[in-house]
């Protein structure tokens, strides 16, 4: 088979890497060992699927390859799915792992006489821009987005912003920082995305992929 004939996997590096690597060997896609060796600096890697290559991106880069043909299949979360919103992606697996939220959070003291009801307009940090906006649009609210990709908790107790919209695991983060969260957005996990013009050219080793994952993820 030529190399440009094989269908390519795009996973996200970190949290959900770890989480969905016993998922992966159940829907027998097994990555050659040097796709686990963080100080790799190959990127695309063969599996023991011979139809399938898989490559290794940040989180963000996988909506952004799928949606864009460089990929036919994606595992993402959630998140990165809803900040995208590419008409191209078609998500039909939750996977059932990398379970976090959305959030909305501030400094303790601020949270303390937070009325929700009473917001008009609002500067927020956020990786989150687009799901932010259609949040706080949603209450009838405008909401001034700074971008922001890591160390969001910093952001109130510097003066950036008084309040953030992130991930929350724990919330062990957020109170480290003096912050607390105010609203849930929306429940996290991570799913197997595709690309609906690769799924429309090739049904059928995408629909064979799409029902190992999800026989994968109802097995775990």
């Amino acid at each position: 088979m030529n190399a440009n004939d094989k269908l390519v996997l795009a996973v996200p590096k970190g949290r959900i890497l770890k989480a969905i690597a016993p998922l992966m060997a159940r829907a027998g896609v097994e990555p050659e060992d040097a796709f686990f060796d963080e100080d790799a600096r190959q990127l695309q890697f063969a599996t023991s699927d011979p139809n399938l290559d898989i490559i290794r991106v940040r989180s963000f880069d996988t909506a952004t390859f799928l949606a864009f043909g460089a990929a036919h299949l994606a595992v993402s979360g959630s998140d990165v799915l809803m900040e995208f919103d590419h008409p191209e992606i078609y998500a039909p697996v939750n996977l059932d792992v990398g379970h976090c939220h959305l959030a909305v959070a501030a400094p303790a003291d601020l949270a303390a006489n937070e009325d929700p009801q009473r917001w008009s307009h609002l500067r927020v940090a956020t990786k989150y821009p687009n799901v932010t906006r259609r949040y706080f649009a949603r209450r009838g609210v405008q909401a001034e987005c700074i971008k922001l990709n890591g160390a969001l908790e910093l952001a109130p107790n510097l003066g950036l912003c008084r309040r953030i919209v992130d991930l929350v695991q724990t919330g062990s983060t957020l109170k480290a920082n003096g912050l607390v969260e105010i609203d849930r957005i929306a429940d996290v996990s991570a799913r197997l995305a595709v690309n609906r013009t690769a799924l429309k050219t090739r049904p059928g080793p995408v629909n064979d992929l799409i029902s190992r994952f999800r026989e994968a993820a109802r097995a775990a």
